[in-house]
């Protein structure tokens, strides 16, 4: 694959595609979707778009703090049957959390709720991936057709067509990732008591 371009793009609630875009948290916490194989995540591709979902996200899956940001998500929200593209991630880490005190531990460094992250965590079998990812923004959007094939509840869909990717510009500065980085590290790896 050409790394100027990419095809494949990662489902997630559309505030926290916003989040990841706003400097707000460079993690993503997954499950997995039920139309996951064995309805389990896998990390499988280290560089994707984010493809802003709407249909699990609620007042209370997020922090009290970030409720505005329901509302703006909702009415920027792309036409019926279209999906829009601003943004793609590269992964820096991933880990396999399974103790629900080493995702407490990064409360502060996502919008979830302390509620979502527990029924997340447990749903299933316990155990959560965080994903540490470093976010770029592309100068136009992309706009493309949302078919069928990209429907339902899974994290990975591959695009009709690779989109390029040259002219993107990262959310956070190189030292600001590089400390982020460190600190998701040295938290899940040492969690508080």
């Amino acid at each position: 694959m050409n790394t100027a371009t990419l095809r494949h793009a990662f489902k997630e609630w559309a505030i926290v595609c916003k989040a990841l875009a706003e400097e707000k948290q460079a993690l993503i916490l997954r499950k997995g979707g039920i139309a996951e194989s064995g309805g389990e995540f896998r990390p499988e591709h280290e560089r994707f778009w984010l493809y802003p979902t709407y249909m699990h996200e609620h007042e209370n899956g997020i922090k009290p703090d970030f409720l505005p940001w329901l509302r703006e998500v909702e009415q920027d929200r792309p036409p019926a049957n279209r999906l829009r593209l601003t943004h793609f991630a590269s992964v820096a880490e991933v880990f396999r959390i399974d103790r629900l005190e080493q995702a407490e531990t990064l409360d502060d460094m996502h919008i979830w709720s302390a509620d979502t992250v527990r029924s997340r965590f447990h749903y299933r079998q316990p155990g959560l991936y965080v994903l540490s990812v470093r976010v770029y923004r592309v100068p136009s959007p992309f706009v493309l057709m949302e078919t069928a094939a990209y429907a339902g509840c899974k994290s990975w869909v591959e695009l009709d067509d690779e989109l390029p990717t040259g002219e993107a510009t990262p959310v956070l500065g190189d030292a600001n990732f590089v400390a982020t980085c460190e600190e998701i590290r040295q938290r899940l790896l040492n969690p508080r008591k």
